[in-house]
């Protein structure tokens, strides 16, 4: 069974069972899969070098909002925005859940602060993900949620996303301990 994240002098380091490590290798390349742009090939070169968007529509996939929500409650605004960032986002997002899954290779596995950070990230994404598949909206949906622990229990796809999500948030909630714990104390 894993061994959360704790702050060692050799840097952040967790354990995990190769079954746990291949799991969060496949959360991991999913999320980046779903993060993948679909622009059309055609792009002028100088809006390519740029990172600039040719079309950025809002996605239909809601757990891709979540990942990349509108900066602005005006659309034309908003648009406007996801055309000058969205590229370099989902960029920066796909670099984090890569290296976090390179990160996965070592035993135990050791994070310095900045590979803490992007592993910290690509939890999060994943969480978001998985939330949004769980429709998870309220204190009642994560309560509902809250409530799977047993892996031998699994019955439905529900219960199986439930477990992931559950193990995600405990993980990332011991590599923020991890990170607070490195923090100077004044």
């Amino acid at each position: 069974m894993a061994q959360g994240f704790r702050s060692t002098r050799k840097g952040i380091t967790a354990r995990f069972e190769d079954a746990e490590k291949e799991l969060l290798q496949k959360l991991f390349a999913d999320v980046a899969q779903t993060l993948a742009p679909q622009e059309p090939a055609a792009q002028d070169p100088l809006e390519r070098m740029l990172g600039v968007s040719a079309d950025a529509a809002a996605p239909e996939d809601s757990a891709l909002r979540r990942l990349l929500p509108d900066a602005s409650p005006d659309p034309e605004r908003a648009a406007e925005f996801r055309r000058y960032t969205e590229r370099g986002l989902r960029e920066t997002k796909m670099g984090a859940l890569k290296q976090a899954a390179l990160a996965l290779e070592a035993q135990p596995v050791r994070l310095d602060p900045e590979q803490a950070q992007a592993f910290g990230q690509a939890l999060n994404d994943v969480r978001l993900v998985l939330a949004d598949r769980l429709e998870i909206r309220s204190q009642e949906d994560a309560e509902r949620v809250g409530r799977y622990d047993d892996w031998s229990t699994i019955e439905d796809v529900e219960a199986y996303m439930s477990l992931l999500y559950n193990f995600v948030s405990w993980l990332q909630e011991t590599l923020m301990e991890a990170l607070l714990h490195d923090l100077p104390r004044d």
